[in-house]
């Protein structure tokens, strides 16, 4: 069954490819996916790798976390669910204008 790991501290300039290449070293990578901010289409410094087994996450996790990636610091851990943000409200009470 495929884990997915959250990689933080990644370089603004770093590829989906080039993430992808560099967890492969830990084993088979099933996706890499980088997240970028919706207006400018940079990259926000994360993103998810998702490996083929817990085995080989767990070896990316030993083999990346608090490693140093073209001068940036990597995080990498087990990837959390996501959680239901709450929605903003924009009702202002019982404000009378």
């Amino acid at each position: 069954m495929a884990k997915k790991l959250y990689v933080g501290g990644l370089p603004y300039a770093t590829t989906e490819d080039a993430l992808k290449d560099l967890f492969s070293q830990a084993g088979a990578v099933e996706s890499a996916n980088i997240i970028t901010d919706k207006m400018s289409g940079r990259s926000k410094g994360f993103g998810f790798v998702e490996m083929s087994s817990d085995d080989e996450a767990q070896k990316a996790i030993d083999m990346f976390h608090g490693k140093e990636y073209e001068g940036r610091t990597l995080t990498v851990n087990e990837a959390r669910p996501l959680e239901e943000r709450p929605r903003k409200s924009f009702d202002r009470g019982d404000r009378r204008y």
